[in-house]
């Protein structure tokens, strides 16, 4: 049981754990454009693509849940449903933290929907501050899709 880097061979189960955990708090918060590209595949293939930026938190062998940084922002915090309520998202999101001030940074960033209320609330509890809404820029095939967001910071 512990946090280790992702490995190529992880990088199914943090698809699944990813689109479960986007779909939970994103669908009816965010454009039907960035539903529409955010299938079940695209996140297989983004996992195997992001397995360098990827921390995972393993229990009795398992992937229960990870975390995506690169520089100060804290991209991805996601946990296996049934790992929700553990514990684990601060261990990861402690971990998330101290690789940003590790890439050099005083303050790490991330988004959230705004009508992800269940995430703002953790975040919250863990000493994030809301700096207002600003609009990300998801990726796509088809390019960036702005996405109404509130910016998360935290001193690290």
């Amino acid at each position: 049981m512990g946090i280790r880097g992702a490995v190529s061979g992880d990088a199914p189960v943090v698809a699944r754990v990813w689109y479960d955990g986007w779909r939970d708090g994103h669908l009816g918060h965010i454009p039907e454009a960035l539903v529409a590209v955010r299938t079940r595949e695209s996140f297989d293939v983004r996992a195997a693509e992001r397995v360098g930026d990827t921390t995972v938190y393993e229990v009795d062998g398992q992937v229960a849940g990870f975390v995506m940084v690169v520089n100060d922002e804290v991209e991805q915090v996601y946990l296996a449903a049934d790992h929700r309520g553990s514990g684990l998202a601060a261990i990861l999101l402690a971990e998330a933290e101290r690789q940003v001030k590790a890439n050099g940074y005083d303050t790490a960033w991330l988004a959230v929907v705004e009508g992800n209320a269940r995430a703002r609330r953790f975040y919250e509890r863990q000493g994030w501050i809301s700096d207002g809404p600003f609009d990300y820029q998801a990726s796509s095939a088809e390019g960036p899709i702005a996405v109404p967001c509130l910016r998360y910071l935290k001193r690290v």
